[in-house]
């Protein structure tokens, strides 16, 4: 009988909590699942990207991920290695006036967050094309893996992710 590791369990409880807010509360949008099995390195990764529900602009993504190593000390029942994945959080936004909105993207994020480190936010834009804006990635770091015992935190996870898109909204 298949016995799901950690980072199945972890998927499926994000996936309950997001898609309930989907399709019984109509409070986001889902707009993208990928669980995707990298064969050369024997990874995995599980991303569903939603926004606010009726709103454009502004997305997120949840990121789930783990490598052989987590997967193998996890069936194998390494001695001293707790069963674990990677957790990654990214918004997308486009910014036209770069120094002023990325500053204050910064600091409704540490508002929200109540995180030491900051996020990491990428600017990109394609050369040539006479866009007036820049194509915003923001991460969110986290230090540590996480696991099942984490899965309480859930909802209180994606309440914040609810309120960071709402604050990315009005900058």
């Amino acid at each position: 009988m298949f016995d799901p590791i950690v980072f199945d369990n972890l998927k499926v409880a994000f996936e309950n909590q997001l898609y309930d807010l989907d399709t019984l509360d109509r409070t986001i949008d889902i707009i993208g699942r990928k669980d995707l099995l990298d064969m050369a390195v024997m990874s995995r990764q599980f991303i569903l990207s939603f926004r606010l529900a009726g709103e454009e602009g502004v997305t997120a993504d949840v990121v789930l991920s783990a490598s052989l190593k987590d997967i193998a000390a996890e069936i194998l029942e390494h001695q001293g290695e707790s069963p674990a994945c990677g957790l990654t959080l990214r918004f997308y936004m486009k910014v036209t006036d770069v120094e002023v909105q990325c500053a204050a993207i910064e600091r409704s994020m540490l508002t929200i967050w109540q995180q030491e480190r900051k996020p990491v936010q990428t600017l990109s834009r394609i050369f040539g094309s006479g866009d007036s804006y820049f194509n915003n990635i923001i991460e969110l770091p986290f230090d540590r893996k996480i696991n099942e015992e984490q899965m309480e935190d859930i909802p209180e996870l994606i309440q914040h992710m609810l309120e960071t898109l709402a604050a990315l909204h009005e900058i």
